[in-house]
């Protein structure tokens, strides 16, 4: 595990798109990348996104989101893909045979059709307060799940409720890439921001590995990379980094 630390947002952004880029132009060959929607990536896609449009020798560069939340009429694409392509698909250019679409109707078949496009070879990870990354949270997957559907009680309903205008779209579940699936990929990159992410970083990095903090399993990872700004580090022990 390797814990970055830099001064503030602007710098966790350029830092974060600079090991995207990293992975980008380390080979020639297929790159395949998850990577995260959510408001951490704000400021990092709008780094990258000059990067890679209009550059054709990224062609080999593909991208995978790794949870969905789809509509409950399932007349319109889920709220993550629709925020990647928000966020950094339709602003990079990203033509569409790069983009493979998880969601409520293929996840399934992910874990083998990632396998059968040779791997993953990075994954971009945001952490929530809990201790959840992608779509698993406390309660909800185990250790040992591939990618995953997970049924939504009254609770979750609620938590996920702000993401639809429409309250009859609120679906019954999601889907998400459980822990085995994200643990097969070569490279774990995960950032946070600000102060109210200190107190799970702490626990995340200098704690116990727990089904109770669900990211706690990603210290296990050969190749985790943490990328902190100050405030998010301030409860860290450094002379432990």
């Amino acid at each position: 595990m390797k814990v970055i630390v830099v001064k503030d947002y602007e710098s966790l952004s350029k830092v974060a798109a600079q090991h995207l880029l990293g992975e980008m132009f380390q080979r020639h060959e297929r790159v395949n990348l998850a990577i995260t929607a959510g408001s951490t990536p704000i400021g990092m896609y709008e780094y990258l996104a000059p990067e890679v449009k209009g550059k054709d020798y990224l062609a080999h560069v593909h991208y995978y989101n790794f949870d969905e939340i789809p509509y409950f009429s399932g007349k319109q694409e889920g709220i993550t893909i629709s925020d990647l392509r928000r966020l950094y698909f339709n602003p990079a250019g990203v033509p569409e045979a790069q983009i493979h679409v998880l969601d409520e109707k293929n996840y399934q078949e992910q874990d083998q059709r990632i396998f059968d496009d040779g791997g993953l070879d990075a994954i971009l990870l945001g952490i929530g307060a809990d201790g959840h990354y992608c779509g698993n949270l406390p309660g909800t997957t185990k250790f040992t799940d591939f990618t995953t559907k997970v049924n939504c009680d009254e609770a979750m309903k609620e938590r996920i409720s702000g993401h639809f205008e429409d309250k009859e779209e609120i679906p019954d579940f999601y889907v998400t890439m459980g822990p085995r699936s994200v643990m097969n990929a070569r490279h774990l990159i995960l950032f946070a921001s600000g102060e109210e992410k200190a107190a799970i970083m702490k626990t995340m990095i200098e704690g116990s590995i727990t089904d109770e903090i669900p990211a706690s399993i990603l210290k296990m990872h050969p190749h985790l990379t943490i990328i902190l700004d100050e405030a998010a580090a301030k409860l860290l022990d450094k002379e432990q980094l």
